[in-house]
């Protein structure tokens, strides 16, 4: 089964974003897949401190 990534507008700064990409081309990644790494680790981080985060997964 492919992965399916929902679509996320997210407004940032022109300096945040020319930084991440910056920081991506740095580490061999599209922007896009940088601010997916840097949000899996805030939130890996997060959750190490509060506890897991439960979801809910939808069946078809």
């Amino acid at each position: 089964m492919a992965n399916y990534y929902s679509p996320f507008s997210l407004r940032v700064s022109e300096e945040i974003i020319e930084k991440m990409k910056r920081i991506a081309a740095a580490n061999h990644r599209s922007a896009n897949k940088e601010m997916e790494v840097a949000l899996e680790r805030y939130i890996a981080a997060y959750e190490r401190e509060n506890g897991m985060i439960a979801i809910k997964k939808e069946e078809p």
